[in-house]
């Protein structure tokens, strides 16, 4: 048994080094027949015979491939699912990022210490810190919603004219070409002021016309569009979902057939299209609009085939047979809506990338993609969380109930620890996701930013208004809260319904794109012929070996509670959280190839387990972004404090997730089995503790190094009857005074102060010299500036002119 136990433990540690097939193999034979000197039953001829007979099909690639490979092709091909044609081109497009690393099980933290957060060129700060804050000064949000519904002429203008509109595209066409976290950082200060500037802004930078032609346009296409669109003398749409067709692209019910008729007076080759697109935003003012639909070719007029495939187009909104103009009404007045098309012919010169690119519509979507999921929505719900921290934590302090600031009772700060949690977490996502746009376009880290951004910004406004209370439920022109309450379920879902990203794409296509042999095996057991049969061997082996690995990397960092191979830093901080990072990250690995190998395709059915391990690879990632953030400031108490909080935040989310996914693995046992192996002594990470929730959910109310951070981000307004810039002058006056504020409360609540009103007993305070007469008059001014930032609207009986009264009984 010590010797079964021994030679246990040597393929633990042969797999756990990743030793070579060959060189395993002679290490493990050369154990075996060592062992043979302690126990004769290793060197009996049948002990050996079956050793050398399993290690022959193993070592000889003739036997294995008849003996093991061909067999287990066979087995999986009927397994495991055919993947469809808009599959195989999703699993294509884009590129991997770190989050492959994460998912490896071996993660390389040189490489992850090789990567460097971004920062603004000077043209991109010059641009933020003026175009973007004058635009920011321009637009007041309540009169959008409730009395332009749209953008006032004058702010479509000062977009169009001062290049909002052309963030992506490149300087040679007029455009700016900012970095994607540049994009954001515009997106998101905008966003911090107007939801609806900022998706009018963020659209055609985005997914849209202006990407796609600068990455699959023709040069004619884009010397014609690409200054128009950058100048604003076009605005762009781009129709995609259709009302039968959402997620799924396959099913695009839009057509088009590929046919001669005569345009412009000569007969030329084309495509007559019918189509019929919803939800569809800056359709209603698009000048220019670009579309997905499904080719046919009928006649084989450029080609054999009669199924081209998703194919894009870019059409004038003015040409024969469009309708546009109409609006949906999705809560939150930016222009959004419907469009149709009859007969619409389409010139081959109009389809994007010409007629070479005919069937790559969905690989280009997906590509593009990226943008959307990873910068403009997460800006946005950056933004979100941003000015929750800001605001709400100014108001907690302002804010008295019982003779304290509100902030001050443990119940707030349960909230309000949350809110800073996530203000400072999603700033960090920023940064690392747009650092990984700079090196490509990562589909799986996007996906993860776009859900797990817009989740976090759904929490933490709903953390803002449970603060708030009646402050931020009352509409109208005081309330900085609830318009952004009120489009959260806008960015849930757009590009993609949160339920659908997190059930199938993250995990779906993230085990898939992260795994290093999944995605082409899944390609080459549905292939014949010995060449198929060969590679398909090759990727077997590597793919056992790499299962084997991870699973005896958990095991070893679970026994020894990651303590073995850590990774090494410089600080107690970082040491604990860089080594909690590489055990999961093994755990991941281990726990998906297991589920891979026991629940075959099943496992893209059984979305409540994929959404569960894609929730513990996002976790990893937010995780990493985190730290690398932490790193990135001074290292300060303020932002030690924040950092633990919210990687304490992502490990507890991770844990559930985990310890969900093997509660639930179907096959009976195997799940208790891998958390005995894993986490033979637990999860090693402490749950957040009650000390810890007091402290930064005090934190939030005070100036701080990380409060000054996330100012820069968004637009703060200094103009006292401003939404936000009442709270901010408030807060201000408050730090400037709070002290001598205090003295006077303290000899109001015991009565030693006389006088009708708050002025005259502020007066009678600095009599008495609990302050001075100079003092006192900062004091009222702070008391009469306190009460103002207080009230909530009042209208007349119609509800349309705001009539609100300052004067205290």
């Amino acid at each position: 048994m010590i010797g079964l136990l021994c030679l246990l433990f040597l393929l633990l540690v042969i797999f756990y080094l990743g030793l070579s097939l060959r060189r395993g193999s002679v290490v493990f034979l050369l154990a075996w027949l060592l062992a043979g000197t302690v126990c004769k039953a290793f060197v009996h001829p049948l002990s050996l015979l079956l050793l050398l007979a399993v290690l022959a099909v193993l070592n000889v690639p003739s036997v294995r491939l008849k003996v093991l490979s061909a067999p287990i092709k066979k087995l999986l091909a009927g397994m495991m699912p055919t993947l469809g044609s808009t599959e195989k081109e999703a699993l294509d497009a884009g590129t991997t990022w770190w989050e492959k690393d994460i998912f490896s099980g071996r993660p390389d933290w040189d490489k992850f210490d090789a990567i460097n957060l971004p920062t603004l060129s000077p043209e991109e700060q010059s641009f933020i810190d003026n175009e973007v804050e004058e635009l920011c000064a321009m637009v007041n949000e309540w009169d959008i919603h409730h009395r332009h519904k749209d953008l006032p002429p004058e702010v479509w203008q000062f977009i169009k004219e001062k290049g909002f509109l052309g963030l992506i595209i490149p300087e040679e066409f007029g455009g700016k070409h900012f970095s994607p976290y540049a994009q954001s950082r515009a997106v998101g200060k905008i966003a911090s002021r107007s939801t609806v500037a900022a998706v009018t802004v963020m659209v055609p930078n985005s997914l849209g016309p202006g990407e796609l032609l600068v990455k699959y346009g023709t040069p004619e296409q884009q010397q014609y569009w690409l200054p128009r669109l950058a100048r604003g003398e076009e605005i762009p749409c781009f129709g995609l979902t259709s009302p039968e067709a959402g997620s799924d692209a396959g099913a695009i019910p839009d057509v088009g057939v590929v046919c001669k008729q005569m345009y412009e007076g000569e007969e030329t080759l084309g495509v007559r299209l019918s189509f019929s697109k919803r939800w569809i935003t800056l359709a209603p003012v698009a000048t220019v609009v670009g579309l997905a639909f499904k080719l046919r070719d009928p006649e084989h007029l450029i080609g054999d085939t009669v199924e081209r495939g998703i194919t894009c187009a870019l059409v004038p909104a003015n040409q024969p047979g469009m309708e546009i103009g109409r609006r949906h009404n999705p809560g939150s007045p930016f222009m959004n809506g419907p469009m149709t098309g009859v007969d619409v012919f389409v010139p081959m010169s109009m389809l994007i990338g010409g007629q070479e690119r005919v069937g790559q519509g969905w690989r280009m979507l997906v590509e593009c993609l990226g943008a959307g999921r990873g910068v403009s929505l997460p800006a946005l719900s950056t933004a979100g969380g941003e000015m929750s921290y800001l605001m709400v934590g100014a108001f907690a302090r302002i804010r008295r109930q019982f003779g304290i600031s509100v902030g001050k009772f443990e119940g707030v700060q349960e909230a309000t620890a949350e809110i800073a949690s996530s203000g400072y977490t999603l700033e960090a996502y920023r940064a690392f996701v747009t650092r990984g746009l700079q090196d490509g376009a990562p589909s799986v880290l996007t996906a993860m930013a776009k859900y797990h951004a817009t989740e976090m910004m759904r929490e933490v406004v709903n953390d803002s208004m449970d603060v708030l209370g009646g402050r931020g439920i009352q509409m109208g022109p005081r309330n900085f809260m609830a318009l952004v309450y009120q489009s959260i379920p806008i960015a849930i879902t757009v590009e993609g319904a949160n339920i659908l990203t997190r059930s199938m794409i993250i995990f779906g296509q993230g085990a898939i794109r992260c795994h290093p042999y999944l995605a082409e095996e899944l390609v080459v057991i549905q292939q014949d012929g010995e060449e198929a049969l060969q590679r398909f061997d090759s990727l077997l082996m590597g793919h056992l070996g790499h299962a084997i690995g991870v699973i005896s990397r958990a095991i070893a960092k679970g026994v020894t509670a990651g303590w073995l191979d850590a990774p090494k830093r410089e600080t107690a901080f970082a040491k604990r959280w860089y080594r909690y990072l590489d055990r999961y990250s093994a755990a991941l690995a281990a726990s998906a190839d297991i589920a891979l190998a026991t629940l075959g395709g099943d496992l893209k059915r059984k979305e409540l387990l994929s959404a569960r391990l894609g929730d513990v690879h996002s976790q990893l990632v937010i995780a990493c972004a985190l730290l690398k953030f932490q790193e990135s400031l001074p290292d300060t108490e303020s932002n030690r404090l924040h950092a633990e909080y919210s990687l304490r935040r992502c490990f507890k989310v991770l844990n559930i997730s985990l310890n969900a996914f093997y509660d639930n693995v179907p096959v009976p046992g195997l799940g208790s089995v891998m958390r005995r192996l894993f986490f033979p002594w637990g999860t090693p990470v402490p749950t957040l503790r009650d000390s810890q929730i007091r402290r930064l959910g005090r934190l939030i109310m005070e100036p701080s190094e990380v409060r000054e951070v996330l100012s820069k981000a968004v637009y703060l307004s200094k103009d006292p009857e401003d939404a936000t810039g009442r709270i901010n002058v408030t807060y201000a006056e408050l730090l400037e005074v709070e002290e001598d504020y205090d003295k006077f409360l303290r000899a109001e609540a015991k009565g030693k102060l006389t006088g009708k009103t708050v002025n005259d007993r502020i007066d009678n305070a600095a009599e008495q010299g609990i302050f001075s007469a100079e003092v006192a008059e900062k004091v009222k001014a702070y008391e009469t500036r306190r009460y103002d930032c207080l009230l909530t609207d009042a209208f007349d009986p119609t509800l349309e002119k705001v009539d609100i009264r300052i004067a205290r009984p």
